[in-house]
């Protein structure tokens, strides 16, 4: 059944409001994706605090001049936004960690061979699909955080070493004090 006028403004806010709050915004093709692949993909995005909803085009091409997003002008389109919204059209809503999500999209697209990253925001800075798919050999941020600790403690590890090997070496040099001595 056809949504009503009502109906179709009521989803180009949600999807403005969606926008709005969101860190990261990619604009995916999924076309061959199988429900149990997109419920699969949904899911992991959930567990990231993100999230991919399908939307129709037009919809979605009345939400975005809005919002603070604005796509490159294209060359042949005399300073229109060009919005490359051909074809089945879904978007992936990161609203806490930028790159996770955004891997997890990539993954799972080559993992099913199908569809790809087309465009989207980083912030409000435009992603074209070769920067997407820079941005998803990213490590997240737990895993720059796990690496940063490490850095962070290495030299303590070594001062530490360090010090117990004064003390080893004085307890060793204490015992061979003793056994001269004659002590046992």
């Amino acid at each position: 059944m056809a949504k009503t006028r009502q109906q179709k403004e009521e989803t180009v806010q949600k999807i403005q409001e969606k926008l709005g709050r969101a860190k990261a915004v990619v604009f995916a093709d999924y076309k061959g994706l199988n429900m149990k692949q997109l419920s699969d993909l949904r899911d992991k995005l959930r567990e990231q605090n993100a999230e991919f909803s399908i939307t129709k085009n037009t919809l979605l091409s009345r939400a975005l001049p809005a919002t603070n997003y604005q796509l490159p002008a294209s060359p042949t389109h005399r300073g229109e936004l060009t919005t490359n919204f051909e074809g089945p059209t879904a978007t992936l809503y990161a609203y806490d960690d930028e790159i996770s999500p955004i891997k997890i999209l990539v993954k799972a697209l080559k993992d099913a061979a199908i569809g790809k990253a087309r465009n989207g925001f980083l912030g409000d800075m435009p992603l074209d699909e070769a920067k997407i798919l820079q941005l998803s050999t990213l490590p997240t941020k737990d895993e720059l955080r796990g690496k940063t600790v490490g850095v962070l403690v290495a030299p303590l590890q070594g001062i530490v070493s360090v010090l117990q090997g004064n003390l080893r070496n004085l307890v060793y040099a204490l015992d061979a004090i003793r056994k001269t001595k004659g002590g046992e």
